[in-house]
Protein backbone atom coordinates (compact mmCIF):
# COMPACT_ATOMS: atom_id res chain seq x y z
CA UNK A 1 0.00 0.00 0.00
CA UNK A 2 2.94 2.35 0.62
CA UNK A 3 4.05 1.81 -2.98
CA UNK A 4 0.54 2.71 -4.18
CA UNK A 5 0.56 5.94 -2.12
CA UNK A 6 4.02 6.79 -3.47
CA UNK A 7 2.74 6.32 -7.05
CA UNK A 8 -0.18 8.67 -6.32
CA UNK A 9 2.17 11.30 -4.86
CA UNK A 10 4.40 11.01 -7.94
CA UNK A 11 1.43 11.41 -10.31
CA UNK A 12 0.14 14.44 -8.40
CA UNK A 13 3.61 16.02 -8.47
CA UNK A 14 3.90 15.52 -12.25
CA UNK A 15 0.45 17.02 -12.79
CA UNK A 16 1.21 20.07 -10.63
CA UNK A 17 4.50 20.61 -12.50
CA UNK A 18 2.74 20.44 -15.87
CA UNK A 19 0.07 22.89 -14.72
CA UNK A 20 2.75 25.33 -13.54
CA UNK A 21 4.52 25.19 -16.93
CA UNK A 22 1.19 25.62 -18.75
CA UNK A 23 0.31 28.67 -16.64
CA UNK A 24 3.77 30.12 -17.28
CA UNK A 25 3.40 29.73 -21.07
CA UNK A 26 -0.07 31.27 -20.95
CA UNK A 27 1.15 34.27 -18.92
CA UNK A 28 4.06 34.90 -21.30
CA UNK A 29 1.83 34.84 -24.39
CA UNK A 30 -1.79 35.65 -23.47
CA UNK A 31 -2.86 35.99 -27.13
CA UNK A 32 -1.62 32.51 -28.00
CA UNK A 33 -5.03 30.94 -27.48
CA UNK A 34 -6.83 33.45 -29.73
CA UNK A 35 -4.24 33.03 -32.49
CA UNK A 36 -4.47 29.24 -32.37
CA UNK A 37 -8.26 29.41 -32.46
CA UNK A 38 -8.27 31.61 -35.57
CA UNK A 39 -5.65 29.47 -37.29
CA UNK A 40 -7.66 26.37 -36.51
CA UNK A 41 -10.75 28.00 -38.03
CA UNK A 42 -9.12 28.95 -41.32
CA UNK A 43 -6.63 26.11 -41.68
CA UNK A 44 -7.19 23.22 -44.08
CA UNK A 45 -5.48 19.90 -44.45
CA UNK A 46 -4.89 17.66 -47.43
CA UNK A 47 -6.65 14.32 -47.58
CA UNK A 48 -5.44 11.20 -49.34
CA UNK A 49 -6.67 12.44 -52.72
CA UNK A 50 -4.75 15.68 -52.31
CA UNK A 51 -7.93 17.77 -52.11
CA UNK A 52 -8.53 20.34 -49.36
CA UNK A 53 -10.50 19.00 -46.42
CA UNK A 54 -12.69 21.70 -44.86
CA UNK A 55 -14.18 19.36 -42.26
CA UNK A 56 -13.07 20.33 -38.79
CA UNK A 57 -10.87 17.74 -37.11
CA UNK A 58 -11.90 16.79 -33.61
CA UNK A 59 -9.29 17.71 -31.05
CA UNK A 60 -10.18 16.75 -27.50
CA UNK A 61 -6.74 17.37 -25.99
CA UNK A 62 -3.51 19.17 -26.87
CA UNK A 63 -1.61 16.06 -25.75
CA UNK A 64 -1.46 13.76 -28.84
CA UNK A 65 -1.53 10.49 -26.89
CA UNK A 66 -4.44 11.57 -24.70
CA UNK A 67 -6.29 12.89 -27.75
CA UNK A 68 -6.00 9.50 -29.51
CA UNK A 69 -7.28 7.72 -26.40
CA UNK A 70 -10.25 10.05 -26.00
CA UNK A 71 -11.20 9.75 -29.68
CA UNK A 72 -11.35 5.96 -29.40
CA UNK A 73 -13.64 6.02 -26.34
CA UNK A 74 -17.37 6.76 -26.96
CA UNK A 75 -18.00 8.50 -23.61
CA UNK A 76 -15.85 11.64 -24.05
CA UNK A 77 -17.86 12.67 -27.13
CA UNK A 78 -20.80 13.56 -24.89
CA UNK A 79 -18.52 15.41 -22.52
CA UNK A 80 -17.08 17.36 -25.46
CA UNK A 81 -20.61 18.40 -26.42
CA UNK A 82 -21.09 19.59 -22.84
CA UNK A 83 -17.93 21.70 -23.20
CA UNK A 84 -19.27 23.25 -26.42
CA UNK A 85 -22.62 24.07 -24.81
CA UNK A 86 -20.88 25.58 -21.76
CA UNK A 87 -18.47 27.52 -24.03
CA UNK A 88 -15.51 26.33 -21.97
CA UNK A 89 -12.14 27.97 -22.59
CA UNK A 90 -10.13 24.74 -22.38
CA UNK A 91 -10.34 21.39 -24.13
CA UNK A 92 -11.81 18.23 -22.69
CA UNK A 93 -8.38 16.80 -21.87
CA UNK A 94 -7.74 19.59 -19.35
CA UNK A 95 -10.95 18.79 -17.42
CA UNK A 96 -10.29 15.05 -17.50
CA UNK A 97 -6.75 15.55 -16.17
CA UNK A 98 -8.09 17.93 -13.53
CA UNK A 99 -10.70 15.34 -12.49
CA UNK A 100 -8.00 12.66 -12.21
CA UNK A 101 -5.82 15.04 -10.19
CA UNK A 102 -8.67 15.86 -7.79
CA UNK A 103 -9.55 12.18 -7.42
CA UNK A 104 -5.98 11.20 -6.61
CA UNK A 105 -5.57 14.14 -4.24
CA UNK A 106 -8.84 13.35 -2.47
CA UNK A 107 -7.94 9.69 -2.10
CA UNK A 108 -4.46 10.49 -0.79
CA UNK A 109 -5.74 13.15 1.62
CA UNK A 110 -8.45 10.80 2.87
CA UNK A 111 -5.95 8.02 3.51
CA UNK A 112 -3.47 10.30 5.28
CA UNK A 113 -6.08 12.13 7.40
CA UNK A 114 -8.63 9.43 8.25
CA UNK A 115 -6.77 6.21 7.45
CA UNK A 116 -10.07 4.79 6.13
CA UNK A 117 -9.74 3.47 2.59
CA UNK A 118 -13.49 3.03 2.11
CA UNK A 119 -14.12 6.68 2.95
CA UNK A 120 -11.25 7.74 0.68
CA UNK A 121 -12.76 5.80 -2.23
CA UNK A 122 -16.03 7.72 -1.71
CA UNK A 123 -14.25 11.09 -1.51
CA UNK A 124 -12.22 10.53 -4.70
CA UNK A 125 -15.13 10.37 -7.24
CA UNK A 126 -16.94 13.18 -5.41
CA UNK A 127 -13.96 15.51 -5.97
CA UNK A 128 -13.49 14.21 -9.52
CA UNK A 129 -17.01 15.32 -10.41
CA UNK A 130 -16.39 18.96 -9.41
CA UNK A 131 -15.08 20.10 -12.88
CA UNK A 132 -18.04 18.51 -14.68
CA UNK A 133 -20.50 19.92 -12.15
CA UNK A 134 -19.01 23.33 -12.91
CA UNK A 135 -19.50 22.70 -16.64
CA UNK A 136 -23.13 21.67 -16.10
CA UNK A 137 -23.84 24.84 -14.13
CA UNK A 138 -22.12 26.99 -16.75
CA UNK A 139 -24.07 25.27 -19.52
CA UNK A 140 -27.35 25.82 -17.64
CA UNK A 141 -26.69 29.56 -17.26
CA UNK A 142 -25.64 29.87 -20.91
CA UNK A 143 -28.75 28.04 -22.17
CA UNK A 144 -31.00 30.20 -19.99
CA UNK A 145 -29.38 33.32 -21.45
CA UNK A 146 -29.85 31.95 -24.97
CA UNK A 147 -33.55 31.41 -24.26
CA UNK A 148 -33.88 35.01 -23.11
CA UNK A 149 -32.10 36.28 -26.24
CA UNK A 150 -33.98 34.07 -28.71
CA UNK A 151 -37.31 36.01 -28.95
CA UNK A 152 -35.52 39.29 -29.68
CA UNK A 153 -33.25 37.57 -32.18
CA UNK A 154 -36.21 35.99 -33.97
CA UNK A 155 -38.03 39.32 -34.12
CA UNK A 156 -34.92 40.94 -35.63
CA UNK A 157 -34.76 38.22 -38.29
CA UNK A 158 -38.48 38.63 -39.02
CA UNK A 159 -38.11 42.42 -39.44
CA UNK A 160 -35.13 41.96 -41.77
CA UNK A 161 -37.15 39.52 -43.89
CA UNK A 162 -40.01 42.04 -44.11
CA UNK A 163 -37.48 44.65 -45.22
CA UNK A 164 -36.47 42.43 -48.14
CA UNK A 165 -33.33 40.76 -46.81
CA UNK A 166 -32.63 37.07 -47.27
CA UNK A 167 -32.73 34.60 -44.39
CA UNK A 168 -28.90 34.36 -44.05
CA UNK A 169 -28.72 38.16 -44.05
CA UNK A 170 -31.26 38.27 -41.23
CA UNK A 171 -29.23 35.77 -39.23
CA UNK A 172 -26.13 37.89 -39.90
CA UNK A 173 -27.87 40.93 -38.41
CA UNK A 174 -28.82 38.94 -35.32
CA UNK A 175 -25.29 37.56 -35.01
CA UNK A 176 -23.83 41.07 -35.14
CA UNK A 177 -26.30 42.58 -32.67
CA UNK A 178 -26.21 39.96 -29.89
CA UNK A 179 -23.39 38.79 -27.66
CA UNK A 180 -22.69 35.25 -26.48
CA UNK A 181 -24.36 32.82 -26.79
CA UNK A 182 -26.82 33.76 -29.56
CA UNK A 183 -24.47 35.93 -31.61
CA UNK A 184 -21.48 33.54 -31.85
CA UNK A 185 -23.74 30.51 -32.43
CA UNK A 186 -25.61 32.19 -35.29
CA UNK A 187 -22.28 33.37 -36.68
CA UNK A 188 -20.93 29.80 -36.65
CA UNK A 189 -24.05 28.64 -38.49
CA UNK A 190 -23.47 31.31 -41.14
CA UNK A 191 -19.84 30.19 -41.49
CA UNK A 192 -21.04 26.63 -42.19
CA UNK A 193 -23.46 27.94 -44.83
CA UNK A 194 -20.69 30.00 -46.45
CA UNK A 195 -18.45 26.92 -46.57
CA UNK A 196 -21.08 25.05 -48.59
CA UNK A 197 -23.23 23.34 -45.96
CA UNK A 198 -26.93 23.48 -46.84
CA UNK A 199 -29.15 25.73 -44.75
CA UNK A 200 -31.21 22.83 -43.28
CA UNK A 201 -28.06 20.93 -42.27
CA UNK A 202 -26.49 24.06 -40.76
CA UNK A 203 -29.65 24.74 -38.75
CA UNK A 204 -29.73 21.12 -37.56
CA UNK A 205 -26.13 21.50 -36.39
CA UNK A 206 -27.17 24.65 -34.53
CA UNK A 207 -29.98 22.74 -32.81
CA UNK A 208 -27.51 20.00 -31.84
CA UNK A 209 -25.09 22.50 -30.30
CA UNK A 210 -27.75 24.35 -28.31
CA UNK A 211 -29.96 22.52 -25.81
CA UNK A 212 -33.04 24.69 -26.25
CA UNK A 213 -36.51 23.35 -27.25
CA UNK A 214 -37.60 26.75 -28.58
CA UNK A 215 -34.65 26.79 -30.98
CA UNK A 216 -35.72 23.39 -32.32
CA UNK A 217 -39.16 24.82 -33.12
CA UNK A 218 -37.45 27.62 -35.04
CA UNK A 219 -35.26 25.17 -36.97
CA UNK A 220 -38.20 22.92 -37.86
CA UNK A 221 -40.27 25.93 -38.97
CA UNK A 222 -37.54 27.23 -41.28
CA UNK A 223 -36.88 23.80 -42.80
CA UNK A 224 -40.60 23.16 -43.43
CA UNK A 225 -41.03 26.62 -44.93
CA UNK A 226 -38.17 26.03 -47.36
CA UNK A 227 -39.77 22.75 -48.47
CA UNK A 228 -43.46 23.73 -48.55
CA UNK A 229 -43.40 27.53 -48.89
CA UNK A 230 -45.16 30.24 -46.91
CA UNK A 231 -44.44 33.58 -45.29
CA UNK A 232 -41.30 32.95 -43.27
CA UNK A 233 -41.40 36.38 -41.62
CA UNK A 234 -44.87 35.77 -40.17
CA UNK A 235 -43.91 32.28 -39.03
CA UNK A 236 -40.83 33.52 -37.16
CA UNK A 237 -42.73 36.48 -35.72
CA UNK A 238 -45.49 34.19 -34.44
CA UNK A 239 -42.91 31.87 -32.91
CA UNK A 240 -41.23 34.79 -31.12
CA UNK A 241 -44.64 35.90 -29.77
CA UNK A 242 -45.40 32.39 -28.48
CA UNK A 243 -42.03 32.20 -26.73
CA UNK A 244 -42.58 35.57 -25.05
CA UNK A 245 -46.05 34.54 -23.86
CA UNK A 246 -44.65 31.29 -22.52
CA UNK A 247 -42.06 33.28 -20.54
CA UNK A 248 -44.87 35.40 -19.06
CA UNK A 249 -46.83 32.30 -18.07
CA UNK A 250 -43.71 30.73 -16.56
CA UNK A 251 -43.12 33.89 -14.51
CA UNK A 252 -46.67 33.75 -13.12
CA UNK A 253 -46.30 30.07 -12.25
CA UNK A 254 -42.95 30.76 -10.60
CA UNK A 255 -44.56 33.41 -8.39
CA UNK A 256 -47.46 31.13 -7.45
CA UNK A 257 -45.10 28.22 -6.71
CA UNK A 258 -42.77 30.35 -4.54
CA UNK A 259 -44.88 29.69 -1.41
CA UNK A 260 -44.73 25.94 -2.02
CA UNK A 261 -40.95 26.04 -2.46
CA UNK A 262 -40.51 28.01 0.76
CA UNK A 263 -42.71 25.53 2.64
CA UNK A 264 -40.67 22.63 1.24
CA UNK A 265 -37.40 24.25 2.34
CA UNK A 266 -38.76 24.81 5.86
CA UNK A 267 -40.08 21.24 6.15
CA UNK A 268 -36.72 19.82 5.04
CA UNK A 269 -34.69 22.09 7.34
CA UNK A 270 -36.74 21.54 10.54
CA UNK A 271 -35.47 17.97 11.33
CA UNK A 272 -31.83 19.00 10.89
CA UNK A 273 -32.30 22.10 13.05
CA UNK A 274 -33.90 19.99 15.78
CA UNK A 275 -31.01 17.51 15.69
CA UNK A 276 -28.47 20.34 16.00
CA UNK A 277 -30.40 21.89 18.89
CA UNK A 278 -30.64 18.56 20.73
CA UNK A 279 -26.92 18.00 20.27
CA UNK A 280 -26.30 21.09 22.39
CA UNK A 281 -29.23 20.75 24.82
CA UNK A 282 -29.23 17.00 25.50
CA UNK A 283 -26.42 15.11 23.71
CA UNK A 284 -27.18 11.78 25.41
CA UNK A 285 -30.75 11.86 24.12
CA UNK A 286 -29.79 12.31 20.47
CA UNK A 287 -26.79 9.94 20.64
CA UNK A 288 -29.20 7.05 21.18
CA UNK A 289 -30.19 7.27 17.52
CA UNK A 290 -26.60 6.66 16.46
CA UNK A 291 -25.41 4.22 19.12
CA UNK A 292 -28.38 1.81 19.32
CA UNK A 293 -29.22 -0.57 16.40
CA UNK A 294 -32.89 0.38 16.53
CA UNK A 295 -31.96 4.06 16.45
CA UNK A 296 -29.80 3.58 13.37
CA UNK A 297 -32.62 1.72 11.62
CA UNK A 298 -35.07 4.49 12.48
CA UNK A 299 -32.59 7.14 11.30
CA UNK A 300 -32.10 5.32 7.99
CA UNK A 301 -35.86 4.98 7.45
CA UNK A 302 -36.35 8.67 8.30
CA UNK A 303 -33.61 9.72 5.87
CA UNK A 304 -35.18 7.59 3.11
CA UNK A 305 -38.66 9.01 3.73
CA UNK A 306 -37.25 12.56 3.76
CA UNK A 307 -35.49 11.98 0.44
CA UNK A 308 -38.71 10.59 -1.03
CA UNK A 309 -40.65 13.58 0.31
CA UNK A 310 -38.11 16.01 -1.19
CA UNK A 311 -38.52 14.37 -4.61
CA UNK A 312 -42.31 14.52 -4.39
CA UNK A 313 -42.34 18.18 -3.31
CA UNK A 314 -39.85 19.05 -6.06
CA UNK A 315 -42.13 17.44 -8.64
CA UNK A 316 -45.11 19.33 -7.28
CA UNK A 317 -43.52 22.79 -7.46
CA UNK A 318 -41.49 22.22 -10.66
CA UNK A 319 -44.12 22.97 -13.31
CA UNK A 320 -42.91 22.86 -16.90
CA UNK A 321 -44.43 25.30 -19.39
Amino acid sequence: MKIFIAIIIFAVSIFVTEMIFYAYRTMRNPDRKKIRKRLKTFSSEKNKAGLPDILQKKLLSDVPLLNKILLRIPGPQRLNRLLQQANAQYRLGVFILLAIFLALTGFLAGVLITGNYALSIIIAPALAGIPFFYLCQKKKKRMEKFQRQLPEGLELIARSLKAGHSFPSGMKLAADEFDDPLGPEFDETLNEINFGVSVPDALKNLADRIDCPDLKFFVISVILQRETGGNLAEIIESLAYIIRERFKLYGKIKILAAEGKLSAIILVAIPFLIIIALRFINPDYINTLLSEPAGRIMSGMAAFMMALGILVMKKMVNIKV
